[in-house]
């Protein structure tokens, strides 16, 4: 029998409400932190934001595998990204397959956006998660919308004592749930309806229907992707949404659980996603103001002669970001990074202290370090990226 505390039970679903004035306040924000990221894109250079977009796309596909338990080597994801984005990578990577899916999926939902979200699109996208047909424990069914007649639960615990966090719809009523779903996200694609709002409504109605058999985690956001680069009508890929839903996985879940129960007035929800939006604007912001910060570097030293050594770790330490090279810059991670005999190495370090292009910490003898010169960035030696 089915429990009539979620969502799809209710006699109104899938129709959804949500009290827009209450939205009204958290919206402007998350309008405003969108604006000052696009603003702030269009400031910088082709070659800097496609760094941004590398390095936000590459943190969104770790976050959202981990937000799955499944963890990726970030260098290997970073290579893939770089190779998409036309970017030289730093060193080439073997990709796994899997890998290689979950971008595809989402080079797919963002460059692909002014098109029909469709079944077909879809179950290939799912397939694509899982190329070797599951995993090493088990196999699933891919392509295609589960089928099974067990129910499809979310649970938790040991055996026999599992805690029931979600149960779907039966799967006989997934094909029509989808239809009305695909139905609703095309036909609003486009209109007066807010985009933010839009997205999270998506990735609330896809995952209470839980299509597949495995990946509906990773398709919904990649859904939300999709919604947001509908809403500004560009194949962006600087919203790092999936980021700032790792970071706030506990509350992720929850939000979601609590979206799901009961007669399907989802502005508690509506509310969570669109702080989320906000917020993840505003870690992309961080990261062109510090693509900035390179771009300034250079210029302020455009006229100074560097040896190609110097240049080499220049870059190294402004890639992790100003005052985020771990432990600072020292003499052994000199020669390590060039090859540079030890000599060499202290008399490189020696003439950017002279040009003005490093300080040197407060540590001294064997744990000298130093750090990059920029004026108005605080200097953290300890500090991990």
């Amino acid at each position: 029998m089915v429990d009539t505390v979620w969502i799809w039970a209710s006699p109104s679903w899938p129709h959804l409400t949500y009290d827009y004035e209450r939205l009204a306040g958290p919206l402007r924000r998350a309008r405003a932190a969108g604006d000052r990221l696009f603003g702030k894109a269009e400031a910088i250079g082709a070659d800097e934001l496609a760094l941004v977009q590398r390095d936000v796309w590459s943190g969104e596909a770790v976050a959202t595998a981990a937000i799955e338990g499944e963890s990726l080597e970030l260098a290997s994801v970073r290579s893939s990204v770089a190779r998409r984005l036309g970017i030289t990578p730093v060193f080439v990577a073997s990709v796994p397959r899997n890998v290689e899916g979950l971008l595809d999926v989402m080079e797919s939902a963002a460059a692909d956006w002014d098109s029909d979200l469709t079944e077909e699109r879809l179950c290939r996208w799912q397939g694509s998660l899982f190329p070797g047909g599951g995993s090493a424990l088990r196999s699933i069914a891919t392509g295609c919308y589960r089928s099974h007649d067990d129910p499809m639960q979310i649970v938790s615990g040991p055996s026999g004592r599992e805690t029931v966090h979600y149960e779907a719809p039966p799967s006989a009523a997934v094909r029509a749930e989808m239809r009305n779903f695909l139905d609703w996200f095309n036909r609003t694609r486009g209109t007066s309806f807010d985009g933010i709002l839009r997205a999270g409504l998506a990735h609330l109605w896809f995952e209470t229907i839980h299509p597949f058999e495995d990946g509906n985690g990773r398709i919904g956001r990649a859904i939300v992707d999709m919604a947001l680069a509908q809403d500004v009508r560009l194949p962006t890929r600087l919203h790092g949404v999936s980021t700032e839903l790792r970071r706030r996985q506990a509350e992720y879940y929850d939000a979601l659980n609590q979206a799901q129960r009961g007669t399907g007035d989802v502005t508690v929800w509506l509310e969570w996603f669109t702080s989320v939006c906000a917020d993840s604007c505003q870690a992309s912001a961080a990261l062109i103001d510090e693509a900035l910060v390179r771009a300034r570097f250079w210029s302020d030293h455009k006229h100074v002669a560097l040896n190609e050594r110097q240049r080499k770790v220049l870059n190294k330490m402004l890639e992790a970001g100003p005052g985020r090279f771990e432990g600072g810059l020292t003499q052994r991670k000199y020669v390590a990074m060039t090859g540079a005999a030890t000599a060499t190495a202290t008399r490189d370090i020696v003439s950017l202290l002279d040009k003005g292009m490093l300080v040197q910490g407060d540590a001294a003898g064997r744990s000298t370090n130093y750090n990059l010169s920029i004026p108005g960035w605080a200097w953290t030696p300890t500090a991990k990226r």
